[in-house]
């Protein structure tokens, strides 16, 4: 197959980071949208929690379904298929009146999030050096930092005095995105590379099992339950969390936008370790961080120490992040590299379901925050045994 244009390493990751910045702005929005939904409709925190979940289901769908597709045509169709998806069925939820509806758009956003972010890390993986790879995935990574730096913004500004569908409106915009990287954007040179038919899905699956890559396979399946049921659960909460403690919305909205500063320095320090140090320490050290984060979080009471703790969590827990993305394409070959990130991803997002509905049930049962995050705290551990035992370093090793 023909050779496509070439771009520079950093033109490349300013590129994909745009659209993984609009994809965090969009979840993002979504945790401060949870609590402002929830005292416009008068929602349980059950009904609270499927909004969270609804995400992820679709996220889950997107990721597998997505990830297979990006194996057939191309990383680039893919990266702009889900970029127009989740951005226009976000700026039609605005205009729902009921939860179901809401619940329905938000699958399709869900579906568009979780294809897009894979796929993306995919593409930058394939196109940029090996001594470098791990460092510039984990800087795309950062660029979800940004992305909900954004989204606390817009809340803070934004859903206090016009609403919260004027928030969701915003979120439409990145679709016109997708031209600019019609134009500007090449594929994956290791997939244009590829010259062997394509296999089918049920092909490709079998290979992620085969006994080649089946530890790989256990291991990526394990930590991305664990991480995302964690984070969809913590993070999709922080707003509402803040808001059960006593303090309003709109200074729940700012201490939350302040915790979610820490995320930045989280990436930076991840990307400056993983090519000194390696993809298992930074990210099983990294994941120890946000366990105790978690549990110390859960525990908090006073505005210092939710602060200080909610802080770490973000530092921790979106450093691991960027490891994560980073070690994940590494561990197949290009004919199956989309397909394994992307059911990896999918696995995660299950996770992800169970995460913010079991916040959910819990606090209905009159369960306390020390409890909720002792247990994703526990769940992380097992993410950091599963790394540590069954994972295999990456550092530099050039893709198959």
């Amino acid at each position: 197959m023909a050779q496509g244009k070439t771009i520079s390493r950093n033109r490349l990751l300013g590129l994909a980071g745009t659209g993984w910045m609009f994809d965090a702005m969009d979840v993002g929005i979504l945790s401060f949208v949870i609590a402002a939904i929830s005292l416009d409709w008068g929602l349980s925190p059950g009904e609270m929690g499927w909004i969270g979940s609804v995400n992820s289901i679709g996220m889950a769908v997107g990721a597998f379904g997505f990830g297979m597709l990006a194996d057939r045509i191309g990383r680039k169709q893919v990266f702009m298929i889900t970029l127009v998806l989740f951005s226009v069925a976000s700026g039609l939820s605005a205009l729902t009146t009921t939860l179901f509806a809401f619940l329905v758009l938000r699958f399709l956003v869900g579906a568009g999030l979780g294809g897009e972010l894979p796929v993306a890390s995919t593409l930058v993986s394939e196109s940029v050096k090996a001594e470098e790879r791990g460092k510039v995935v984990v800087l795309l990574e950062s660029f979800w930092a940004v992305g909900w730096i954004l989204a606390a913004l817009i809340a803070y500004f934004i859903i206090p005095d016009f609403g919260w569908r004027v928030a969701l409106i915003i979120t439409a915009l990145p679709a016109f995105y997708a031209i600019y990287l019609r134009r500007h954007l090449p594929d994956s040179p290791k997939f244009e590379a590829i010259e062997t038919p394509k296999k089918s899905a049920i092909q490709k699956v079998k290979k992620l099992w085969s006994k080649e890559y089946a530890k790989r396979t256990l291991m990526l399946w394990i930590v991305w339950f664990t991480v995302v049921f964690s984070y969809y659960g913590m993070f999709l909460w922080l707003p509402s969390v803040m808001v059960m403690k006593g303090f309003s919305m709109i200074h729940s909205f700012g201490y939350v936008l302040l915790m979610t500063l820490a995320q930045l320095p989280g990436y930076f320090t991840a990307a400056w370790l993983i090519e000194r140090i390696g993809r298992k320490f930074v990210l099983s050290t990294y994941l120890l961080g946000t366990a105790l984060s978690a549990l110390a979080f859960g525990n908090a009471e006073s505005l210092t120490a939710l602060l200080l703790f909610g802080a770490l969590l973000s530092f921790f827990n979106l450093g691991a992040w960027g490891a994560l993305y980073a070690y994940s394409p590494e561990q197949y070959p290009t004919s199956i590299r989309a397909t394994g990130s992307g059911a990896a991803a999918a696995v995660g997002r299950i996770g992800g379901i169970f995460g913010p509905l079991l916040v959910g049930s819990l606090l209905g049962a009159g369960y306390g925050f020390g409890i909720i995050f002792g247990i994703f705290c526990g769940s992380i551990i097992i993410g950091i045994i599963a790394v540590i035992v069954l994972g295999t370093e990456t550092k530099q090793i050039e893709l198959a």
